[in-house]
């Protein structure tokens, strides 16, 4: 199994379907104490289910032998078979006897991974109970342009207006997941993230309210998207979209499962276009687009408290520079060089906290500072609406010195 949520699953579901056999069924995976499982082990045991690293572990010091295992089974294997996982799977094939059968099961199936299948199986059978790489059609699919700066206010939005009750959300870090879940608790919405930074009692604890309806919103990354078993789970956000176009399908796959409707919601930026465009070829459909009203890509947004954050930080370096000024040859002086300056002179924008001097604060640049706030850098995919106070510093700091040095050497040499 990729992740120890799945493996506790199939734990369960192993049990349930043979609570009448007499099947010994232990499940290893790390975060968790290594003692009880290998005393479990050594009572014997009729099926493993295992994450790769701590089933190694477990080899390493001689607490299981899988030299007479009869059946490999490698669930969610387009995973289990990709390059993070394929260094350890051959060395438990390695440990494996010849003679056995493998059982590969996968919501999607490359064609890169069914040709690495053929250096461990012989004369496979192939079963589909559906197309490939499609998503079930009971799951209603949209997409809502936005700019990326602004996709965690348009979640807050969907969330309330709709009033949903169970919405799993995906994004692409760690970091953002937890920055998204903080700040949808500061929207008044009840929400967690769930990734493999957690601990495993935070992560079992997260799951557990969310499949009790007892948490509105789990922002996860793709430890949530294999194989897990939402009962009735009716939304799935796609915060950011995935790089490889098959886990679209297993992220919107944790809705309209069991027969089951279920709803997909995209939130695509302009640079989640080729993504898209990747995803809508996979799938072989168009998804459709939705403008939401006050969220159309290039509106403004209206959030003043994250607005006027770095503008504090030039405050702070405006106050600096008028100590100077005043140091030198009166602040009246000063307003009267900066209102020539400003008439016979370009400016860079790096000169901008030079205009914010004295009566003439009112005269700030405007359409510079939302420009700065709309584009993010492409690494903070929306997560950072502002730049850093550190960066922010930095852009207005060479200006700064360069315009204070032109007026010092220009009244020494003259």
């Amino acid at each position: 199994m990729p992740t120890r949520e799945l493996a506790a699953q199939v734990k369960d579901s192993v049990r349930a379907y043979g609570r009448f056999l007499k099947l010994r069924t232990a499940v290893i995976f790390g975060g968790v104490g290594f003692t009880p499982q290998a005393d479990e082990l050594r009572r014997g045991v009729d099926i493993v289910v295992a994450t790769p690293g701590r089933l190694l572990d477990h080899v390493q010091q001689r607490t299981i032998d899988l030299r007479h295992v009869e059946i490999l089974v490698l669930d969610e294997a387009d995973r289990m078979l990709d390059m993070g996982f394929i260094p350890d799977i051959r060395r438990i094939l390695a440990l494996l006897p010849a003679k056995r059968q493998n059982l590969l099961f996968s919501a999607t199936f490359p064609d890169e991974i069914r040709k690495l299948t053929k250096s461990f199986m012989h004369d496979p059978v192939t079963v589909e109970v559906a197309a490939r790489n499609k998503p079930v059609e009971l799951i209603s699919q949209i997409a809502h342009p936005v700019d990326s700066g602004r996709k965690r206010e348009l979640l807050s939005h969907l969330v309330k207006t709709n009033n949903w009750q169970q919405v799993l959300v995906f994004t692409r870090t760690k970091h953002g997941a937890n920055r998204i879940a903080q700040q949808l608790e500061r929207d008044g919405i009840d929400a967690d993230a769930i990734h493999g930074n957690k601990s495993q009692g935070a992560r079992t604890r997260a799951l557990k309210r969310f499949k009790d309806n007892e948490l509105q919103v789990l922002v996860a990354t793709d430890i949530a998207a294999r194989g897990l078993d939402i009962e009735e789970l009716p939304h799935v956000v796609i915060y950011d979209l995935p790089h490889v176009a098959e886990d679209y399908v297993h992220r919107i796959g944790r809705t309209g499962r069991a027969g089951a409707s279920g709803e997909a919601v995209v939130l695509v930026s302009s640079e989640d276009r080729p993504l898209l465009a990747a995803i809508e070829r996979l799938i072989g459909r168009r998804i459709e687009q939705r403008v939401i009203a006050g969220f159309e890509p290039g509106s403004h947004s209206n959030a003043p408290a994250q607005r006027h954050e770095p503008q504090r930080h030039e405050r702070g370096r405006q106050g600096a520079g008028q100590s100077r000024h005043r140091n030198g040859n009166g602040g009246n002086r000063q307003q009267q060089n900066n209102r020539q300056e400003r008439k016979h002179e370009p400016r860079s924008p790096g000169q901008g906290p030079q205009q914010r001097h004295g009566q003439h604060k009112p005269q700030r640049p405007h359409a510079q500072q939302p420009a700065q706030s709309r584009q993010p850098s492409q690494g903070e995919q929306g997560e950072d609406r502002q730049p850093p106070p550190e960066r922010a510093g930095n852009q207005m700091f060479p200006g700064l010195l360069g315009d204070l040095g032109r007026r010092m050497f220009g009244r020494r040499s003259g």
